[in-house]
């Protein structure tokens, strides 16, 4: 299962009645704006949250794939463009993003990003919602539009929640969850068995051994990565809590020689405390290097 963030504006209220969202093939000026070729990725059962005037105001299920079609609205000479049918779920209280926008920009993807830096939404229509994004929108949604007081509701299980036949939009939320939470969890299972022979089970920098104390760190971040790099096991480097905590945040980076390179916000007479030193080096491999490449262009504080 996918997700997406629509920015409708003006169109949400007539694609809502109707039930869909659609966008031309191409533009005016000749361009296929990658906002609108997106809409042939939904397919059925995709998420799509909706965006309208600074705020989410709704979750929809998409019930079918991508069509081609014009759009059945008023304006009968639309030229033909990319249809998907959806379950609109409105919502009582909308997520209002510039109010959030603390705990969603640090989960916000580099490449089309559908939020700018200053919490605006961003020109374009349809944008990719990775899983961790969509978890957060999903808690706020949750937060926001769930009441409930019946003891077993307060449960939130899905098999209670089913029985409330009038209701689907609490168990289209708890399924979602479930289903994002269950593609990160076994994809980062998958690539972390893949690093730790690529790293002999030890920290690249320290060798500390100790399974409990390492960790399968990425060079491009879940966020970031497509499918296929979240599981690729040279996307990363093994290293210990210490180690994993610096280069996450880009405190720590490494070239395409593995060679370390050290943040300047770290201070010098610090370097002992965290185990790093300037000429440090990793045993690296051939295709580790685009991705520390990316790690040390993008979140390498410099």
């Amino acid at each position: 299962m996918q997700s997406f963030i629509v920015m409708q504006g003006q169109t949400y209220q007539e694609e809502k009645e109707l039930g869909m969202i659609w966008s031309r093939k191409q533009a005016s000026d000749g361009s296929f704006p990658h906002s609108w070729l997106r809409v042939m990725e939904v397919n059925e059962g995709n998420r799509i949250f909706h965006y309208v005037k600074g705020s989410i105001v709704a979750i929809s299920v998409a019930k079918t794939g991508c069509q081609i079609a014009q759009r059945p609205s008023s304006e009968p000479n639309d030229d033909s463009g990319y249809l998907v049918e959806l379950d609109y779920h409105e919502l009582e209280v909308p997520v209002n993003v510039r109010a959030k926008f603390d705990a969603i920009l640090p989960l916000l993807p580099i490449k089309y990003s559908p939020f700018q830096a200053d919490a605006n939404g961003n020109q374009g229509y349809l944008y990719p919602c990775n899983e961790e994004l969509t978890i957060k929108l999903l808690e706020m949604i949750s937060d926001l539009n769930i009441y409930q007081v019946d003891e077993e509701q307060l449960e939130l299980a899905i098999s209670t929640v089913r029985q409330t036949e009038r209701n689907t939009f609490i168990p289209m939320l708890a399924e979602t969850e479930t289903e994002v939470k269950t593609k990160i969890r076994l994809g980062r299972k998958k690539f972390r068995q893949g690093l730790l022979p690529v790293w002999a089970k030890k920290c690249a920098l320290c060798e500390i051994e100790l399974p409990e104390l390492l960790h399968a760190s990425y060079s491009k971040p879940w966020k970031d990565s497509t499918d296929v790099e979240r599981v690729d096991a040279y996307n990363g480097v093994l290293l210990c809590c210490n180690h994993n905590a610096l280069y996450e945040n880009g405190f720590i980076a490494f070239d395409g020689q593995g060679r370390l390179h050290i943040s300047s916000q770290v201070p010098e007479e610090d370097y002992e405390k965290y185990g790093i030193q300037p000429k440090m080096k990793i045993a690296r491999k051939e295709q580790n290097k685009p991705y520390f490449k990316w790690h040390k262009r993008h979140l390498f504080r410099g």
